[in-house]
């Protein structure tokens, strides 16, 4: 756990999921004075079991030095939160774990200043988890101690403080929620992955989306990295600005050849000619993993690691559960979860990686729905359409691509079975279910990873109609 400082006077949490609890516990630990509050009895009795004080901060803030929310609250949109409303009338700053990791963090250092511990911090609409997930795998197989958490695995203020006689490294992936109340958290080096509509109830509009990723390179130092993939207009408009500031930045790009890395699906290349071939790298299928592999390798070269040793560590990286992850295979046919892809851009990628696609999508539509995939579909066979965006999607489905056959399936288990069952009939010698479902999970599981976890059991539990077994 961070050991943080000892803050004087009352500190309030609201928001007792994982982060806020262990905010609480790193809280008591220092000795503070926490008061907390959720709308969930059985959270607030979670904390009063840590020794916080429990009360109804909407109804009754009091007098607290600092309020530390989730990154669930919203601050402006669609409106305020109550208790974000109190705090601001109060005067008192808001602040999220990421504040006191940093302070914890900055506290250690002034004890230890012949150390100097690198942060790296990863944001991203799609591929960040990926390139947080190899990074860590990247620093582990090169000798480091990374801790690896923040939006991704173990909150933050659960992560290990820095051991003095080891390479320690914070590998963080933040998303726009928490960037959103990021005051003081600085990145020695700073990714991003690309941006596209998303979270936009949450921001209010684009410009407020692309303003909170901005807060990554807010308070770097003045040698800090940031490496960023420049496909998409933002993202070029973010580079280029924090290069007139004086910032050292890497340009990853897909389309641009005269970027610091050019990315195509099978090699990453740069000045010096190729950099690494990707072709045996069986979890960075697709150009949209090659374009996540390409900002974890300039991590590593910011970090001056040897290639070759970064080339073997992609090599042996696992990938990461729910995206693009195969399950199985079965004769010619290949399960794959892809559950993560939460919108259309993230589906795009998935969509673009494999042949004779039968297609599960749906869910929660965010935004658009399907918007940006009118040219995705050449591989699609067959959609099977399931949860609340079922309807929405196979109208648009209809004018979008009116060759691709649709199903509203319903239940992800119908889905399933259905379109296995019709992928053997077809007799593909190779093909592919692809659960990629380009919406939030919400209408029928708790959260994405829930949902691809039930795609694995259903997969595990089909048999085919020409019988045997799998």
């Amino acid at each position: 756990m961070i050991t943080l400082p000892h803050f004087s006077g009352e500190t309030a949490v609201f928001g007792l999921g994982q982060s806020g609890l262990a905010c609480v516990d790193a809280l008591m630990l220092a000795g503070c004075d926490v008061v907390a509050w959720d709308d969930k009895p059985t959270q607030c009795d979670m904390a009063a079991k840590r020794g916080a004080k429990i009360r109804d901060l909407k109804q009754d803030f009091g007098q607290p030095a600092r309020l530390i929310v989730s990154p669930g609250v919203p601050l402006t949109h669609p409106e305020p939160h109550a208790v974000v409303v109190n705090a601001r009338a109060a005067g008192i700053a808001i602040m999220g774990d990421m504040d006191l990791f940093y302070a914890g963090l900055q506290l250690w250092q002034a004890d230890n200043p012949q150390h100097h511990v690198p942060v790296i911090g990863i944001t991203g609409t799609n591929g960040k988890s990926t390139t947080t997930a190899l990074i860590g795998h990247m620093l582990t197989h090169c000798g480091w101690m990374p801790q690896v958490g923040g939006n991704l695995g173990t909150p933050i203020l659960q992560l290990d403080m820095p051991q003095a006689d080891s390479k320690t490294a914070y590998v963080l992936e933040l998303s726009s929620y928490q960037l959103d109340l990021n005051d003081t958290l600085a990145c020695d080096i700073g990714v991003l992955t690309n941006i596209s509509p998303d979270h936009l109830d949450r921001h209010g509009s684009m410009a407020g989306y692309v303003a909170a990723k901005q807060k990554l390179f807010a308070h770097g130092a003045s040698d800090m990295t940031g490496i960023i993939c420049v496909d998409d207009d933002e993202s070029a408009d973010m580079a280029n600005a924090l290069a007139q500031q004086g910032t050292r930045v890497i340009r990853l790009s897909s389309t641009q050849a005269t970027a610091d890395i050019y990315v195509t699906a099978d090699e990453l290349s740069g000045d010096v000619g190729t950099l690494m071939r990707l072709e045996f790298m069986a979890s960075l299928r697709g150009l949209h993993n090659a374009q996540n592999a390409a900002a974890a390798l300039a991590v590593g070269q910011a970090l001056g690691l040897n290639l070759a040793d970064i080339t073997e560590a992609f090599i042996g990286f696992p990938g990461l559960a729910h995206r693009l992850q195969p399950i199985v295979r079965f004769e010619g046919l290949t399960f794959v979860n892809d559950s993560k892809a939460t919108n259309a851009e993230a589906t795009r990628h998935a969509l673009a990686a494999y042949r004779n696609i039968y297609w599960i999508a749906g869910g929660r539509a965010k935004e658009g729905g399907l918007k940006g995939l009118e040219t995705s579909f050449a591989s699609v066979r067959r959609a099977y359409l399931i949860g609340e965006a079922a309807p929405q999607f196979a109208q648009q489905l209809s004018t979008m691509a009116p060759h691709v056959d649709c199903v509203e399936s319903g239940q992800l288990e119908n889905a399933v079975f259905a379109a296995a069952d019709q992928a053997m009939a077809d007799n593909l010698e190779e093909a592919t279910v692809l659960l990629s479902p380009a919406c939030a999970s919400f209408d029928q599981f708790d959260n994405f990873e829930a949902r691809g976890d039930a795609f694995c059991t259903y997969v595990a539990s089909w048999k085919p109609q020409q019988g045997g077994g799998m």
